[in-house]
């Protein structure tokens, strides 16, 4: 179930309310009373990272996986323990 924010147009209060999808919006502010909450319009509370289903599901025959591809291109970062050392020869 989704989380929407509402803001009351009257007093200015705030609120999160977990509710289905096919829940009637809330109008009764909790704060004052009055019939004037509008629901908000937020961000996402995810994000789509790195490999994952959207990339490398549904794939058939040799369609590569594109995180693979791009950091060979990017070439690889360096780990904890390695470090390029130069010597005065």
């Amino acid at each position: 179930m989704p989380i929407y924010e509402y803001r009351c147009a009257e007093c200015g209060h705030e609120l999160e309310k977990l509710q289905k999808i096919s829940d009637a919006p809330l109008t009764e502010c909790p704060a004052c009373g009055k019939a004037a909450l509008q629901k908000l319009v937020s961000a996402a509370g995810f994000r789509l990272k790195g490999g994952g289903w959207y990339e490398t599901d549904f794939k058939s025959g040799k369609k590569k996986n594109i995180a693979k591809v791009d950091s060979k291109k990017a070439g690889k970062p360096a780990s904890s323990g390695d470090s390029k050392k130069t010597t005065g020869s």
